[in-house]
């Protein structure tokens, strides 16, 4: 069994409390059968060690781009962005997206600026956006559809199934994470249910958002596995069938 972490923040995640080191972390994560991971850039300042950690280890790849939440650092233009993604290290661009609970609305030109470029150094890179939503959703799937976004991640689904659908009628694919499993998250268990097998990611967005049942202690890549069995349960299906499925998808999102 393989289960693939298709959204997380190596760079970020507190190396202590998983061994001391990235090769200790990464062995936690094969005990639990998490064995591939997409590293996630929140800025072109740190892109370099994000792209390292994926030089180094043939298990994580990386993306590039700028967080929408992102004020004090350089905003990306297309064609930087198209550099960075030549790397065959790269497979996505992003994290990108909209964000009206940090910044709000009206005052978010530059944000929604911002993410226009990354699906534009998407659609013309060919690799696919992970898509950052929060507090915006109207306008997310607005701006997705007059840009033209040819592929990407709905990442850290927490919206509603009416939502989910738009996202998936544009051809987005649909992840979730340990939000799943919190004791809160009964109406986004409903809306996991009816997302398309073939559509389905999961992730820890780790070092935050830890799943149950370690919840309020630190997170890495290997708790995948508990976002993967808490969708097994909720889909009425096996641990197993559920890697094997968010795997297949993950490799036909960003490989194929």
């Amino acid at each position: 069994m393989q289960i693939v972490d298709s959204h997380c923040h190596i760079d970020r995640v507190d190396l202590d409390a998983f061994g001391g080191s990235i090769e200790s972390m990464l062995e936690h994560a094969e005990g639990l059968s998490v064995s591939k991971f997409l590293c996630v850039c929140i800025d072109l300042e740190h892109f370099d060690q994000v792209h390292n950690l994926a030089l180094a280890h043939p298990s994580i790849f990386a993306s590039v781009g700028v967080h929408p939440t992102e004020t004090n650092c350089k905003d990306p233009e297309v064609d930087e962005l198209l550099v960075y993604a030549k790397s065959n290290r790269v497979i996505a661009i992003g994290e990108t997206g909209l964000d009206y609970f940090h910044i709000k609305k009206d005052d978010a030109d530059w944000q929604r600026e911002r993410f226009r470029r990354h699906i534009s150094a998407s659609n013309e890179s060919g690799k696919p956006m992970i898509v950052h939503m929060r507090d915006a959703t109207k306008d997310t799937i607005r701006i997705l559809s007059e840009e033209k976004a040819e592929a990407g991640v709905m990442h850290c689904f927490t919206a509603d199934w009416e939502t989910a659908k738009a996202a998936l009628d544009l051809g987005m694919y649909i992840s979730f994470s340990g939000i799943l499993t919190f004791n809160s998250a009964k109406p986004l268990r409903e809306v996991a249910k009816k997302i398309p097998a073939d559509r389905l990611l999961v992730e820890t967005d780790c070092p935050y958002l830890t799943p149950m049942p370690f919840r309020g202690k630190p997170n890495s890549p290997a708790y995948t596995y508990y976002v993967v069995e808490k969708l097994a349960e909720i889909r009425n299906t096996s641990i197993d069938e559920m890697a094997t499925v968010t795997t297949k998808n993950f490799n036909q999102l960003f490989f194929s």
